[in-house]
C-alpha cells in the first residue's frame, strides 16, 4: 500500500512539474519589469515574442539578429518583442552600443518572469497572442513568421 501512495504522489508530482515547464495555453502574467529607454512597453491586444536573454551569453547574442528581422517580417501583424534580462541597466545599455536590438529590452530585476516561466536555459522565448495567452514557447531561433502565424491560429 505504501509503495502504491508513494507511486501516486510521484505521478502528481511529475504532472505538476510538467505543466510548470509547459507555459503553453497559460496567460502571461503582470509585465512587472523596468523597461529602458526607448522601449514600448507590452501592449495587450497585440502579438508578442517576450525573450529571456543575457549580454554575457553567445547563443543569446545570435539570436538578437534573427529576432530584428522576425521584428520585421512580422509587422504586419504588429508584433511586439521585448527581451527581458535578469542583468543591470548600466551593462545592457553598454551591451546595446555596440549591438543593434530594435526591439524592447527590459529588465526583470526581481526575475518575477523567468521564475514563473521556469526559465532553466537562455535564450528562452515565448510567443503570446492578443490576449495574453501563451501560444508557443521554445529557443527563439525556432520562430519564424509561418511558425507564429500557425501559432496564433
Amino acid at each position: 500500500m505504501r509503495w502504491l501512495i508513494f507511486l501516486a504522489v510521484l505521478v502528481a508530482a511529475g504532472f505538476l512539474l510538467t505543466k510548470k515547464l509547459n507555459p503553453v495555453g497559460t496567460n502571461l502574467p503582470p509585465m512587472a519589469v523596468e523597461y529602458l529607454p526607448g522601449a514600448d512597453p507590452y501592449t495587450l491586444g497585440q502579438p508578442a515574442v517576450i525573450e529571456f536573454w543575457a549580454t554575457w551569453c553567445p547563443p543569446c547574442r545570435e539570436s538578437i539578429a534573427h529576432l530584428n528581422e522576425l521584428l520585421h517580417q512580422c509587422s504586419d501583424i504588429n508584433l511586439q518583442i521585448i527581451g527581458l534580462t535578469e542583468e543591470d541597466e548600466e551593462t545592457v545599455t553598454k551591451f546595446r552600443k555596440s549591438t543593434v536590438m530594435e526591439y524592447s529590452v527590459a529588465l526583470d530585476k526581481d526575475n518575477v518572469l523567468s521564475r514563473h516561466f521556469a526559465v532553466r536555459g537562455i535564450p528562452y522565448a515565448v510567443l503570446v497572442d492578443p490576449l495574453g495567452k501563451v501560444r508557443w514557447a521554445g529557443h527563439p531561433a525556432e520562430l519564424n513568421k509561418f511558425a507564429i502565424n500557425e501559432a496564433l491560429r
